[in-house]
């Protein structure tokens, strides 16, 4: 994992946490401890925000590889924001809290969580919990993708056939035939095949 992954810090403001509670005390002490130890093992540490109704903006502004979620009472509240903040451009998300709910853990790693971590934080635990964290993201992110891919493949697949089919049916075409002239006329305009495929089907609806 390249220590050069910009990351960012989502947590409550510590200074509007109670402070004679001991549950905003000890979040207090972890969220220190948390920053000290990315510090401390190199990490570029980009920013500290609070998850408000700004954090999809900021995210956008500020472009990190990692989004870590360090909360506690209020930590399925701040993991609603993060996952709306990073739908559209997804990033590793890594959860710090001591929460041991487990519908709560569930729902952060069916939410798109790499990795939720319950107590016990330590400085020499950060490096090998990131890294684990972010192959698992560019893992999922890797099939995610060939799963769309698989999904345009078989959209174009169909298209063609489609195509096929109707220049079969009003040329007397062969498939073969039909095949040749769609991919000729896909290198003539310089378009794909599924692109010809889509303007013959799209001209044939506008003249029924």
């Amino acid at each position: 994992m390249n220590d050069s992954l910009r990351i960012v810090v989502v947590a409550p403001e510590l200074a509007d946490l109670p402070p004679d509670d001991e549950h905003a005390l000890a979040q207090a002490q972890r969220s220190r401890a948390l920053r000290i130890g990315l510090l401390e093992s190199g990490y570029n540490l980009i920013a500290t925000l609070p998850a408000d109704m700004y954090l999809p903006e900021r995210l956008a502004q500020l472009q990190p590889d990692m989004v870590i979620v360090d909360a506690e009472s209020e930590a399925r509240d701040v993991l609603e924001h993060v996952v709306t903040a990073t739908r559209d451009e997804r990033r590793a998300i890594v959860m710090f809290t001591n929460d041991d709910d487990t519908q709560l853990a569930r729902e952060a790693v069916a939410a798109g969580v790499s990795a939720y971590i319950v107590a016990g934080l330590a400085a020499e635990r950060i490096r090998p919990i990131l890294e684990v964290a972010f192959a698992r993201f560019e893992h999922e992110q890797q099939l995610r993708g060939e799963l769309n891919q698989a999904r345009n493949d078989l959209k174009e697949r169909k298209l063609i056939d489609r195509a096929k089919g109707l220049l079969m049916q009003r040329q007397g075409l062969t498939e073969q035939a039909a095949w040749d002239k769609l991919r000729k006329a896909a290198m003539d305009k310089g378009l794909r095949v599924a692109e010809v495929a889509q303007r013959m089907l799209d001209m044939a609806d506008l003249l029924g």
